[in-house]
């Protein structure tokens, strides 16, 4: 029914464009003039309501670009072959001089609506596909790769979006995420919680949705784990005092599950800890940043903390140390924590990990340091091996079918980026839900 309804909305289109060819062969007079005149606002229609859409909103503009992308594709596809053949057969003239230029200047406007809805519109597309388009836009052949590449993202998007919104809403009473306590959610190394640019992608609207409350660790993005665990320890602190909860459920991810760990087994925050969730935690540390730090010459190292340093200044820490960060990453690091920082009694824990197929299925850097990793440490997600992300009762592997894999930026959605197999938003619904069926 949808294929049928977008073949007659192209085939209508198509004679709407043609309507002046179409008009002066077979009508005349007022006939003609009506037919001109209503080829012309149907193509206005089309471009104001190209089809119907289940949800409205982003969505729904980035769908009704999308359909009528396609109609403009088939359009003006077919408006080039009759030209050619108008041309080849000796029956071009005037009449097929206007004609051509109302086409051209009716399939024009169908483009630029359909590309400013998609662009508005889609997530998936992000920076590179939107610069693409931009750069190669009057190149044959490339823009058209370009444009079936954005049409099948930007339907993907729409029909994953739509079954997301449904499923919640099948679910809304149940409050699925709705925990005993509230959950606190700990960045990993380099980063800083930003209201702006949420750290964890859409994850928490999506928990939030299904009625978890959540709170953000707020550390400094660059420090000893002794340092951000006391600093998470103050945080939790805050969050019991505030909600009157008596505990706390902790997701961390990165090295924000070793601050959370020390902050819980040496700072005395365990009687505040109902559980904690580690995501690709660096656990039994990193043997290529112990390589790299050994290796490495100490004027270079201490240049590019400075750097890294006053960067992360800029960005809200108080007192960065990118040389005590990088360290308490390395293997022989962790040993030394796992000696000191036992599981504390009466708190839940449990790991989540993932790992990249290849090193093309990462974004920069991780797709450099991903081999490098591999040679030191074994299969990873570009930083952190699999083996060393094992820890507590449970262990959940985030792995697609495929090729592409998932990174260490991929769990916690830092991109945004649909990866097909894993849903990455049902994914920790589920992880917080489990929580929630455990009484915490």
């Amino acid at each position: 029914m949808k294929i049928l309804s977008l073949l007659i909305k192209i085939m209508l289109s198509f004679c709407a464009v043609n309507i002046y060819v179409i008009s002066l062969m077979y009508l005349h007079g007022a006939g003609k003039v009506l037919a001109v005149t209503a080829g012309i606002i149907f193509i206005l229609m089309l471009c104001v309501i190209p089809c119907r859409s289940k949800e409205g909103g982003r969505l729904g503009r980035m769908h009704r670009g999308s359909e009528l992308m396609k109609v403009f594709l088939v359009d003006a596809a077919a408006e080039l072959i009759l030209d050619i053949y108008l041309a080849v057969s000796g029956k071009w003239g005037a009449i097929a001089t206007v004609n051509c230029i109302i086409a051209v200047l009716l399939l024009a406007l169908m483009f630029i609506v359909s590309i400013v809805r998609i662009y508005a519109g889609s997530a998936q597309i992000g920076v590179k596909w939107r610069l693409l388009g931009l750069i190669f836009a009057f190149i044959p052949v490339i823009n058209l790769v370009i444009l079936f590449k954005m049409i099948r993202l930007t339907d993907d998007e729409y029909e994953l979006e739509c079954s997301r919104l449904q499923l919640d809403r099948s679910r809304e009473n149940e409050k699925v995420c709705a925990t005993k306590y509230p959950i606190l959610m700990v960045h990993g190394v380099f980063f800083r919680d930003i209201k702006a640019f949420n750290y964890w992608g859409r994850i928490p609207k999506a928990l939030e949705k299904n009625g978890a409350r959540i709170y953000y660790g707020s550390q400094q993005s660059a420090d000893s784990v002794a340092g951000c665990a006391a600093e998470l320890k103050a945080k939790i602190d805050e969050i019991v005092e505030k909600e009157k909860c008596g505990r706390v459920n902790i997701i961390a991810h990165s090295k924000g599950g070793l601050d959370s760990r020390y902050a819980i087994s040496v700072l005395g925050a365990s009687d505040k800890v109902a559980s904690l969730t580690t995501v690709n935690t660096p656990h039994r540390g990193c043997q290529f940043a112990e390589y790299l730090l050994s290796k490495a010459p100490e004027g270079f190292r201490n240049g590019i903390a400075d750097k890294y340093n006053a960067a992360l200044k800029k960005l809200g820490d108080t007192s960065p140390d990118f040389i005590a960060a990088v360290s308490d990453l390395t293997a022989s690091a962790c040993e030394e924590m796992n000696r000191k920082c036992e599981d504390a009694e009466g708190v839940f824990y449990q790991s989540v990990g993932s790992r990249s197929a290849s090193a093309k299925g990462g974004r920069f850097p991780l797709n450099l340091s991903y081999h490098l990793v591999k040679y030191f440490d074994g299969p990873n997600d570009g930083l952190v091996a699999v083996d060393s992300m094992k820890w507590g009762e449970a262990f959940h592997f985030a792995e697609p079918s495929g090729r592409r894999g998932i990174t260490h930026g991929d769990v916690i959605d830092l991109n945004r980026e649909n990866i097909k197999g894993f849903d990455v938003r049902e994914f920790y619904v589920k992880l917080v839900s489990d929580l929630k069926e455990r009484g915490l």
